[in-house]
């Protein structure tokens, strides 16, 4: 896959990301985006209960310890903030820091977590974090501080890096639905999904918000993709 060097532009259906031209429209989208967050997180997490209790009772049957797992996390501006998700890892060998990144059949992970990660359930208490004001329904996926990629530091390896926290984090963002998830240890691949973030942080709209949801939606739900 070849990756331009900066992505100006998206193609949905046709059309260009459009930067907003006055502080009351930028005003008026924040408002209207964290409403949309906290009538969502809301609604998913009632809809969401059923399996928000299986995956925390297939984890106390399974492993020893808590059933959510916290962890310090890059949130905007670069405040830091504790992202919640279920526990996927055994206790005695899990990361804190989150500096060691999962890599294929890992020991660490234990049977249920396995599940919880291919289906991308382990995420859904982020809802929480949507619901507290830590994060967004969309937004750059918030890295751990310390993140290393292509065997550097994030900020060292991608010039303007903490630029991308100049918007919350979200469960979703642009850089995911372009399939650019999962590995930092590809420098190029590791690049290519903070452009991403880069450019919707400069040219987010609710417009794109639903859009992305949507993308996200097709791919994680009607067609199972989730890893």
């Amino acid at each position: 896959m070849t990756f331009l060097n900066r992505p100006h532009s998206f193609v949905f259906t046709g059309g260009e990301l459009q930067s907003t031209s006055s502080v009351n429209t930028l005003v008026l989208q924040l408002t209207l985006k964290r409403a949309f967050d906290v009538a969502a997180a809301t609604a998913l997490i009632a809809l969401a209960s059923p399996i928000l209790i299986g995956a925390a009772l297939a984890i106390k049957l399974t492993s020893r310890g808590p059933v959510l797992f916290k962890q310090s996390r890059y949130g905007l501006n670069n405040e830091p903030f504790g992202i919640y998700k279920f526990r996927t890892m055994r206790i005695d060998l899990g990361d804190e820091t989150g500096v060691k990144q999962t890599r294929a059949d890992d020991p660490r992970v234990t049977r249920a977590g396995k599940v919880l990660r291919r289906t991308n359930i382990d995420e859904l208490p982020q809802l929480f974090n949507v619901l507290f004001g830590d994060m967004s329904l969309v937004g750059p996926r918030p890295h751990v501080p310390g993140m290393r990629a292509g065997g550097q530091l994030y900020e060292e390896l991608v010039p303007h890096y903490f630029n991308r926290h100049r918007v919350r984090p979200g469960m979703t963002g642009l850089a995911q639905i372009n399939r650019l998830r999962g590995s930092t240890t590809d420098a190029k691949f590791a690049k290519a999904r903070i452009e991403y973030d880069l450019a919707y942080a400069e040219h987010w709209s609710l417009l794109l918000d639903f859009r992305i949801l949507w993308q996200t939606f097709k791919s994680e739900v009607l067609r199972g993709t989730g890893s």
